[in-house]
């Protein structure tokens, strides 16, 4: 005992203060901060007055609020909580311990996504847009339903004729998975968070979406200027050089 407290209470105090930290996180990249500091004032508001102060017909209305409120909560943050579970099941520690069963065969992957650093370069120089997505240990099942079937080995030149210009594919993404490229012309989910720079554009948005709920690489060539960008983990590697790109790559599957 230490204060009055046992052991499971300061465990208790602990995992509450560590959900509510992650949460605080999670609405604050969102844009939903203000929403989420508003519930915990209703939140403590309603303990202080159903069990503090227990006024009994003030704490009855709060009560049929926060009865009604956790489905409304449940609606309006349908995003996040999706979010959240994913995050929770695709934490580096637990990739890694499923990379221990395949360890000799991680060791030789990284060539086979030279063709693409290569047709980046070649797009990069070109100003050709494009949108690259490299699945990682979360299957992209979904978004690989809303683009066309390939289901073609990587090539440099496929890559290429995927994103130009005339194409009809070369406005959605292209997933790899496998080493194969499955699908392109695919539909990503666009990122909403504010502290994204105003000069990226739509494709960005996209990387970062799907980087936001997945573990996946999804690599960017800008067209306006033929930048190679990285969305991963819901972070932004800009303006990245062909060295950094197979290196990120060849490290895909660590």
């Amino acid at each position: 005992m230490l204060l009055g407290l046992s052991i499971l209470n300061i465990i208790d105090i602990f995992l509450v203060s560590l959900l509510l930290f992650y949460l605080y996180k999670m609405m604050k990249e969102s844009g939903s901060l203000n929403l989420f500091v508003g519930i915990l004032i209703f939140v403590l508001v309603w303990l202080v007055v159903a069990h503090v102060i227990k006024m009994p017909l003030l704490g009855s209305i709060l009560d049929a609020l926060a009865n009604v409120g956790v489905l409304a909560l449940i609606i309006i943050f349908q995003e996040e909580i999706r979010h959240f579970f994913r995050e929770l099941g695709s934490q580096k520690r637990f990739r890694k311990i499923a990379n221990l069963f395949s360890k000799d065969k991680a060791q030789t992957r990284g060539q086979e996504y030279l063709p693409i650093v290569r047709a980046c370069q070649n797009m990069s120089e070109g100003k050709v847009g494009a949108l690259i997505v490299v699945e990682r240990t979360q299957h992209l099942g979904e978004y690989i339903q809303t683009g066309e079937r390939i289901d073609a080995n990587i090539n440099r030149m496929l890559v290429e004729n995927i994103f130009f210009k005339n194409s009809p594919l070369h406005d959605g993404a292209m997933i790899v998975s496998h080493d194969k490229i499955v699908a392109a012309g695919c539909v990503l989910p666009i990122s909403h968070r504010e502290d994204i720079p105003k000069r990226l554009g739509l494709r960005h948005r996209a990387a970062l979406g799907l980087s936001e709920v997945s573990d996946a690489i999804i690599i960017i060539v800008s067209e306006e200027t033929g930048g190679i960008s990285i969305a991963q983990d819901g972070e932004f590697q800009l303006d990245v050089t062909a060295e950094t790109l197979e290196s990120t790559l060849s490290k895909s599957n660590e």
